[in-house]
């Protein structure tokens, strides 16, 4: 992860902050080598037990000789932790901040905002939350950068930055039917809990956050669960 000027268009010097991507897929690259390397060793012990589940798969995995055997399975585990880490690269949020700017991008898509539309930066578990004046939520997006260091970026350039949601206490878990909703909220909940299920969907769900918000509603997740809170107009 490196810390570095960038210009910006209309901004001057900013910093950007990202997660190195060639440091994500040579991590995921390694682990599962590691796995592929002690998945011989475990189909082994695995057929010394009593019982064991999936001895069908373990005796035909031992069943071809070594080396073959360990350096196939280093292979394959190598190559799902490239594909993983080159997904997870592709996942990993980058910050660019300024005095007048701030950016988040994520996908190949970004988002940007004024420095007045801010009012707030803060983390919420391992999420980055960005707070307007009036508490609505701007943006909510997994972050893997260093918050020391993240913070001592928003606030180089006067961006005020909290340890937690300000607005934590307020979020109430959502079930279907809850009370209290805007008129098509619900309806938007089921259907985010439903993409939610899938890492295919994540797009549907950050949408549906999205129409939500229009909506006056923000959302946080926790696990399988989703909380809800008014947003804060003045």
């Amino acid at each position: 992860m490196g810390k570095k000027r960038v210009p910006q268009a209309g901004a001057g010097k900013g910093t950007e902050l990202a997660e190195s991507a060639w440091v994500i897929i040579l991590f995921c690259v390694a682990c599962g080598a590691g796995i592929g390397a002690v998945l011989p060793l475990l189909a082994r012990l695995l057929l010394k037990l009593p019982w064991a589940p999936l001895e069908g798969p373990a005796e035909l995995l031992t069943s071809i000789p070594e080396p073959a055997l360990t350096l196939g399975t280093v292979a394959v585990g190598a190559l799902g932790g490239l594909l993983l880490g080159l997904s997870a690269a592709h996942e990993s949020l980058s910050v660019r901040v300024s005095g007048t700017h701030l950016a988040l991008t994520i996908r190949d898509s970004t988002q940007e905002f004024t420095r007045e539309e801010v009012a707030v930066l803060c983390r919420d578990g391992r999420q980055l939350v960005v707070l307007a004046p009036d508490g609505r939520e701007l943006a909510r997006e997994e972050c893997g950068l260093p918050w020391p260091r993240l913070a001592d970026a928003l606030a180089e350039h006067g961006y005020r930055w909290a340890e937690e949601d300000p607005y934590r206490a307020e979020f109430r878990r959502w079930v279907p039917g809850t009370p209290g909703l805007p008129e098509g909220a619900d309806a938007l909940l089921r259907a985010r809990a439903q993409a939610r299920k899938s890492d295919d969907d994540a797009e549907d769900a950050r949408e549906l956050r999205r129409e939500l918000l229009r909506l006056g509603v923000v959302v946080r997740d926790e696990e399988k669960r989703q909380y809800w809170r008014p947003a804060r107009r003045n």
